[in-house]
């Protein structure tokens, strides 16, 4: 399996993947979300687990704000991540998420958060926002999935409150959880 940036050629496998792997409650609009994701945020980074010519799963990682004291400050947020079902409990997940991790501090990134299972994402060193003085971006995101994951470029000053890209909310995907 090579974990790699997506391709045009890649997007409808992506959607389907996306589809499956949210289910039928909600695959349908996070699919909408990562189109819209790709419009919106030029500088999206947008990784896929390739197994042999099939996309295994993928992750997306797009630019939001950090409203702290002393300025606002460029974050990441990771969302959303899918895995094909088939495909879970093998390690596809972890690899996008860590892969996705070390290129944002490469590229001196202070912080990536999330809205996920902490049971999972704890074991891929985030922790839950608020024990760090970070405040979520909407009261509909319940306390325990707002979860981030301080890189090299965090500095004790960037504490505030998170502010979503507006397409997550054009999109209604805030506090899905």
């Amino acid at each position: 399996m090579q974990i790699r940036v997506e391709t045009p050629a890649d997007r409808p496998a992506i959607a389907r993947l996306v589809e499956r792997a949210f289910g039928d409650g909600h695959g349908k609009v996070v699919a909408r979300l990562v189109d819209g994701l790709r419009r919106d945020d030029p500088s999206f980074l947008s990784l896929v687990a390739d197994d042999e010519g099939e996309i295994a799963g993928h992750v997306m990682f797009t630019r939001s704000l950090l409203d702290a004291p002393e300025r606002l400050v460029p974050v990441q947020v990771l969302s959303p991540l899918a895995v094909a079902p088939e495909r879970q409990r093998q390690g596809v997940g972890k690899s996008l998420v860590e892969y996705g991790v070390a290129e944002l501090d490469r590229r001196d990134v202070p912080l990536v958060f999330l809205e996920g299972d902490p049971a999972y994402y704890s074991r891929r060193g985030f922790v839950a926002g608020d024990t760090l003085a970070f405040r979520k971006p909407s009261l509909r995101t319940p306390d325990a999935a707002f979860q981030v994951r301080p890189l090299a470029g965090h500095r004790p000053w960037m504490t505030g409150t998170l502010v979503y890209l507006h397409t997550f909310w054009d999109h209604d995907c805030v506090g899905l959880r």
